[in-house]
């Protein structure tokens, strides 16, 4: 998502960027994961956010959090640089890929260790939760993994006539506009509406292959997996075409929104299954 020199690394932990699809698509996600949750998976949860208190309600927590003093150091883990070339070439190279900092696939992997580890407070262990709904969000969003621009927030792009970038429209206006708004209630029912599709349309066959990896024992080869998975979609689709100074309200949007789509059913899907295995491993 970002350049991979080390300046470049340091201005963009201290300046805000677009978070990986946004309020709705996180959300979304942790909605979606809640559905498929075990009894004792619930239970986990509970015991580590609190009583009453949502996976949806935390799941944009880690974009605020990195903005804070304390929290400047969880930056690079919302990402993956990819130095690869898109449209022609996606490949995700661990030792290539992540920067001395961490990445995504490192940080999950760190946080699927430390929630389970009686040695670390609650305090700790509820904000290793609070990071993994996050960030199995974030690495199902293609430019999340992918160094090229910033990950796309180079690209200067319109939407409805204003200025923005690609990484932007893809986090939040394309979610939206899926979605058909922001707020509880649309979040719900688009979640509802990628459950159905999870259970009995269209993703009902694939979804056996999206927890293909979910030994929580190898966290790090199932991160890596993930981030594979979103990093092709950018010569797939997201970066296929130059999309610099275009209007993306229209003919890119309509083609973007099948993977829209998938990617947050994906995350969700995972999200709910990794949740499940962490809770029966405590």
């Amino acid at each position: 998502m970002r350049s991979s020199t080390s300046t470049a690394l340091a201005v963009l932990a201290s300046t805000p960027i677009a978070n990986a699809w946004g309020n709705v698509g996180h959300a979304t996600v942790a909605t979606i994961a809640d559905h498929y949750l075990t009894s004792q998976a619930r239970t986990y949860v509970s015991s580590l956010l609190g009583s009453g208190v949502t996976m949806a309600s935390v799941a944009s927590w880690a974009d605020d959090y990195r903005y804070t003093t304390p929290g400047r150091f969880s930056a690079p883990f919302h990402y993956l640089d990819a130095e690869d070339k898109p449209p022609s070439a996606c490949s995700v190279d661990l030792t290539r890929d992540c920067g001395t900092g961490g990445c995504i696939v490192s940080a999950i992997a760190n946080y699927t260790q430390r929630i389970n580890d009686r040695r670390y407070t609650l305090t700790n262990r509820k904000q290793a939760l609070e990071f993994l709904i996050h960030f199995l969000g974030d690495i199902t969003q293609p430019l999340h993994d992918e160094a090229v621009a910033l990950g796309g927030n180079q690209i200067s792009v319109l939407w409805e006539g204003e200025k923005t970038n690609l990484h932007s429209v893809w986090d939040t206006q394309m979610v939206e506009k899926d979605a058909g708004g922001y707020d509880s209630a649309v979040i719900t029912s688009f979640a509802n509406k990628l459950i159905t599709a999870i259970d009995s349309g269209a993703y009902a066959s694939q979804k056996a292959s999206w927890i293909s990896c979910s030994d929580v024992k190898t966290a790090s080869a199932c991160a890596l997996s993930w981030a594979q998975d979103g990093n092709k979609i950018n010569c797939a689709y997201v970066l296929k075409v130059d999309q610099t100074n275009q209007e993306l309200n229209g003919s890119y949007y309509t083609g973007a929104k099948p993977y829209i789509e998938a990617q947050i059913a994906k995350g969700g899907y995972r999200l709910g299954t990794w949740i499940n295995n962490l809770a029966a491993a405590a």
